[in-house]
């Protein structure tokens, strides 16, 4: 059985459009991949559809997670089997405090805590770690919370679920340098065996961070180039039409040196 996330054929939309067509992607597990792409293509969509979001429809295809069919459990279930969303635009939940609701994730974990004072130790290194002011575990779920606090408070989540797999649905937008050095420090921090991740991005910088194993491009709902970091350098000198250009001519040597078609 090959560990990690296993996408194979995946076709899926909304309100009878197809978003997702017959998409192909594997992340193996101990690796982060960088999925970019343009606006309207398919990226949310797909990690919305990995975690069992019930307003997309799966036509067709599969999802495997360490040998077992995403699709056919529940959110909840998915999560339990250590799958972790870092949203675009984390939620407000007012009334519940934030340490309430780390010493809950920490317990429902795959490896829960000891006891309250091995979470409290774990709490304390990770908000050193994040360089986030104690006093914010004592204020409800990202109520009133900046965007870098929202940010941070989700690498903080990230830390104290421990998941097997994590999705970053631009994670980096609209962060300042500070706290992009932090989410970077979060997903290197986890970095190893027992984790992999998919980082969604439309921008190099925090790629220049993380440096990821693999870099995909998704257009119009499918994978059109996988690559190293040279991939990202492209993007950045040529844009999407560079992109294009290249891939429809497999003779360039610039293909073979950054770019295979998918």
């Amino acid at each position: 059985m090959q560990e990690g996330l296993i996408i194979r054929g995946l076709s899926a939309g909304l309100e009878n459009k197809r978003i997702i067509d017959a998409l192909d992607l594997e992340v193996p597990d101990g690796e982060v991949h960088a999925l970019m792409g343009p606006n309207g293509h398919g990226k949310s969509t797909l990690a919305n559809i990995l975690m069992g979001h019930p307003s997309y429809a799966v036509e067709e295809g599969e999802v495997l997670f360490d040998g077992e069919n995403l699709l056919d459990l529940e959110v909840w279930e998915r999560a339990r089997k250590g799958l972790f969303l870092a949203f675009q635009y984390p939620a407000e939940i007012p009334g519940v405090t934030v340490s309430k609701f780390l010493k809950r994730i920490a317990d429902l974990r795959r490896n829960p805590p000891r006891n309250t004072s091995v979470f409290l130790s774990e709490l304390k290194e990770n908000l050193r770690m994040l360089d986030i002011e104690p006093a914010l575990v004592n204020r409800y779920l990202n109520d009133g919370f900046s965007g870098g606090e929202k940010k941070r408070m989700e690498i903080l989540q990230l830390l104290t679920i421990q998941p097997r797999f994590a999705i970053f649905d631009e994670t980096d937008s609209g962060l300042d340098i500070d706290a992009l050095k932090v989410v970077a420090a979060g997903i290197n921090h986890m970095r190893g065996p027992g984790f992999s991740a998919l980082v969604i991005t439309h921008y190099r910088r925090l790629l220049d961070l993380v440096k990821p194993d693999k870099v995909h491009i998704l257009e119009k709902g499918h994978i059109v180039a996988s690559g190293g970091f040279e991939l990202v350098e492209l993007l950045e000198r040529d844009g999407y039409d560079g992109i294009r250009r290249i891939v429809a001519n497999p003779a360039n040597p610039e293909v073979r040196e950054a770019v295979y078609e998918h």
